[in-house]
């Protein structure tokens, strides 16, 4: 193999690794989630840093995600400040990696999970910029029809 295309191929791998706190090996086997998100906001940053430590790798797209929820087919009531697509799913705001792996795992007929809103105390809203306040908070399950249902409730 060419090392221009060796370079070329390793290259999504390497910028993964350099941010992400899993070891490149666990990284490489790691399930994919792709992410549209705005460039300037902290939460989803924080978000991002929770998947990497939750063993799932992860591609940034700082374009903002009003058009891939859309394209995702996420209602657009269910919006949040971010949208991700992993293994056919897609995954709109602040999900707990723990739901992201059960989804992976249940592979129910679905759109995917949603968060909506920005709620204290979900993955990327918790911490001390938050004082560690916790509101309570539902992971919904949205069906093909995008009618939802609660996933997993948080209390």
């Amino acid at each position: 193999m060419q090392r221009r295309t060796l370079l070329k191929r390793a290259a999504p791998l390497l910028a993964l690794a350099s941010t992400a706190t899993l070891p490149l090996a666990a990284l490489a086997a790691a399930p994919m989630v792709e992410i549209w998100k705005d460039p300037n906001c902290g939460c989803c940053q924080d978000w991002v840093k929770h998947l990497n430590k939750n063993g799932l790798a992860t591609r940034v797209h700082d374009e903002g995600n009003s058009a891939a929820r859309e394209r995702l087919g996420v209602p657009a009531k269910l919006g949040s400040c971010h949208t991700g697509r992993v293994g056919g799913y897609a995954i709109e705001g602040h999900v707990p990696a723990r739901e992201v792996h059960r989804l992976l795992k249940e592979k129910p007929k679905a759109i995917g999970l949603a968060v909506p809103g920005m709620p204290v105390g979900s993955p990327g809203m918790d911490g001390p910029a938050y004082s560690d306040q916790r509101d309570p908070y539902d992971v919904l399950l949205v069906l093909a029809d995008g009618s939802t249902r609660v996933y997993q409730s948080y209390r």
